[in-house]
């Protein structure tokens, strides 16, 4: 547990948590900007989580989330800055991550993590009611296809796929004489929440300028649409094309967030190394006399080193056509 001083008489406590209701409640305070995290809060997703929370007093003031796999993994923060900084000290402590964050939630995540460089991203959604469609000739992708699907992606972003998120998701393509040349499908589904969030967009370079990222986008968010009350999508804010075809299809702008690369430069684990260093320094002899006072060394921090996996060209959230809107 973590406690941090915010006031004369206010203290952040920070522990983890599976209390799915407890933060259900949190999240739905900001519903469009939490769309990814409360999808993770699903049976299928849940176990693969981790997540903290902060409380002053009885109430709720940030919540925080990893997902485990290959590192850098996704991690969200939600909340009052002080009890962010709080369950990244003590809870939520990946060596590195993509965090998606609010612009005022940048200076707590910057405590434990060196912050990387990134532009600003929009989250949009649409509904029933905003809803635009575009009619083309798209067709479902099938799981036993997931092999066309990869070496599309593999042209346009570092992006592997098993058949299984096909056939627990929703994707689209579009084929040219057979060959398959533009496709767009789901991050994650959650029906119980009514949410869906759409990604990996790409169209092949050869195919672009023709409508082919809008028309599979489409088709996606109308087959999600039928289960769900609000689909939501990332655009980088410097996509202005991206977002015009958006918009044309219905998305608004929710906000601007942060969705950046951030690697740990506080210790992952302090209060499991602190109990054995007091437990050896109890054992050891004191010393016959006293011994004369010396400078000791500076103890630095467990500074996190780059892994080969970690280079990656693009955050798996950061989906956009890659064409022109027509």
């Amino acid at each position: 547990m973590a406690t941090v001083a915010i006031g004369a008489r206010e203290t952040v406590q920070a522990r983890r948590t599976v209390d799915r209701v407890l933060l259900r409640e949190f999240m739905e305070r900001d519903r469009l900007f939490a769309a990814y995290a409360i999808c993770d809060l699903a049976e299928r997703e849940f176990p693969r989580t981790r997540w903290g929370v902060a409380r002053v007093g009885d109430e709720v003031v940030a919540v925080a989330m990893e997902y485990s796999g290959l590192t850098p993994q996704p991690m969200f923060v939600m909340g009052q800055p002080e009890g962010i900084a709080a369950i990244l000290r003590e809870i939520v402590r990946p060596r590195a991550a993509y965090v998606a964050a609010k612009a005022d939630s940048l200076p707590a995540v910057a405590q434990h993590y060196r912050v990387e460089p990134g532009p600003a991203m929009i989250r949009m959604w649409v509904d029933r009611g905003t809803f635009g469609p575009v009619m083309s000739r798209v067709e479902r992708l099938l799981p036993v296809e997931v092999h066309e699907l990869n070496r599309l992606y593999r042209l346009g972003f570092a992006a592997w796929l098993p058949s299984s998120a096909i056939a627990e998701g929703v994707y689209y393509g579009i084929r040219v004489n057979g060959r398959l040349v533009a496709a767009a499908g789901t991050h994650v589904v959650s029906k119980e929440a009514g949410l869906a969030v759409v990604g990996n967009v790409l169209t092949h370079a050869d195919h672009r300028g023709r409508g082919y990222a809008k028309a599979v986008t489409s088709a996606v968010t109308a087959e999600l649409l039928r289960y769900c009350d609000q689909v939501v999508l990332n655009v980088r804010a410097d996509n202005p094309p991206a977002i015009a075809a958006y918009r044309r299809l219905g998305y608004e702008d929710h906000g601007r967030f942060e969705e950046r690369l951030v690697r740990r430069t506080t210790p992952a684990w302090p209060d499991l190394i602190a109990p054995f260093r007091r437990l050896f320094a109890s054992r050891r002899p004191a010393p016959a006399e006293p011994a004369p006072i010396a400078q000791a060394h500076p103890i630095k921090p467990i500074v996190a080193q780059a892994h080969p996996s970690d280079q990656l060209p693009a955050s798996p959230e950061a989906d956009a056509p890659a064409e022109e809107p027509t």
